[in-house]
């Protein structure tokens, strides 16, 4: 009899490749950036005729509109190794000159959320960019010494949804800064497009303008709301294509409303709209109304929410825009019309 762990084990390897084959490989693949894919074709070509690492690279903007996705092909147009770290697991210097002492001649490390590393972490990352060398303090006190360590040159790669905690004398050792812009519908299509694809199911266009509307400019979050398509398009009907009313069935019940708003989404307006009467409220006092901590209504809840113009912030608070009224399908204090529910 087999063994069942050996069938797990393969379809964990299964759905591992499918998720690296969801990411385009080259920047010809990449769909949408044309501005950060024209400079980046033009940095490592360059960096390619020279026969030299390409000079480091920022990439900048909100979460999931693939800037490790651009990490990964930067390696692999350069046709250099890669590796990953991310700033939250390099907490000490000693942490960052072990990271870099291994890295071969070439290669490309990438750091996500470069600005959560260690301020110490940071200092030493100066030289090391500038001048492909650390330097390492033996012993303690008035004995101490510094001994310099050559490093191999590399390109690094960081990205950050929050460039503005960079501290400038890193963020000026960058060659290049990429700003990532939220995708338009027909781009996100594009991208469900060509995921669909790489799953097997088949969608009309209508399915792809649906999930594209519903996706918040966001790639991430599109080829998430299509892997949950899928899974119901297989429950419920036919494993290889979905149709307009599976996509609206599926996201309706993952809480994913026509505009892409989900539940906590509608738990802030809901209650920035109707118990605190449009505000202005506090950020943590809207926090605690919705059961969540202020830094998660902050970093995930709000930024969207003000893009599609449903909420302000104030210096006296958080208030409720008249498009929140609209959606609610509620009476706007001071008077204003009934919206009709969209």
């Amino acid at each position: 009899m087999a063994d069942p762990r050996d069938a797990a084990e393969a379809l964990d390897e299964t759905e591992l490749a499918i998720e690296g084959a969801l990411r385009p490989s080259s920047l010809s693949e990449f769909v949408g950036q044309p501005k950060v894919r024209g400079q980046l074709q033009l940095l490592l070509q360059a960096a390619r005729i020279q026969e030299r690492s390409a000079d480091h690279i920022l990439l900048a903007g909100p979460p999931g509109l693939g800037k490790t996705t651009l990490a990964m092909i930067v390696a692999h147009e350069s046709e250099r190794p890669l590796r990953l770290s991310s700033g939250p697991a390099i907490q000490h210097a000693g942490d960052l000159a072990a990271l870099l002492s291994s890295l071969t001649p070439g290669e490309v490390l990438f750091i996500d959320e470069i600005h959560r590393m260690a301020r110490s972490a940071e200092e030493m990352l100066y030289l090391a960019m500038e001048d492909f060398r650390i330097d390492i303090m033996v012993g303690k006190g008035a004995g101490a010494t510094s001994i310099p360590l050559e490093l191999a040159p590399f390109t690094l790669v960081g990205a950050t949804t929050r460039s503005g905690l960079l501290p400038n004398p890193l963020r000026d050792r960058f060659g290049f800064t990429g700003h990532l812009e939220y995708y338009g519908e027909d781009e996100l299509e594009q991208v469900i497009a060509r995921s669909a694809a790489v799953l097997g199911v088949r969608l009309p266009a209508d399915a792809l303008s649906e999930i594209a509307r519903r996706s918040r400019g966001t790639p991430r979050i599109a080829n998430r709301l299509l892997r949950r398509v899928r899974d119901y398009a297989l429950v419920h009907g036919d494993a290889d294509s979905a149709s307009l009313s599976d996509v609206q069935a599926a996201l309706e019940l993952y809480d994913v409303d026509a505009i892409g708003l989900d539940r906590l989404d509608r738990a802030v307006l809901d209650a920035l709209v109707r118990r605190f009467g449009g505000g202005p409220v506090g950020l943590s006092t809207l926090a605690v109304a919705v059961g969540e901590e202020a830094e998660t209504v902050e970093s995930v809840v709000e930024p969207y929410l003000v893009r599609i113009g449903f909420l302000g912030r104030t210096p006296r608070g958080r208030i409720a825009m008249p498009e929140a009224y609209a959606h609610l399908g509620v009476t706007r204090p001071d008077g204003g019309a009934l919206f009709d529910d969209l």
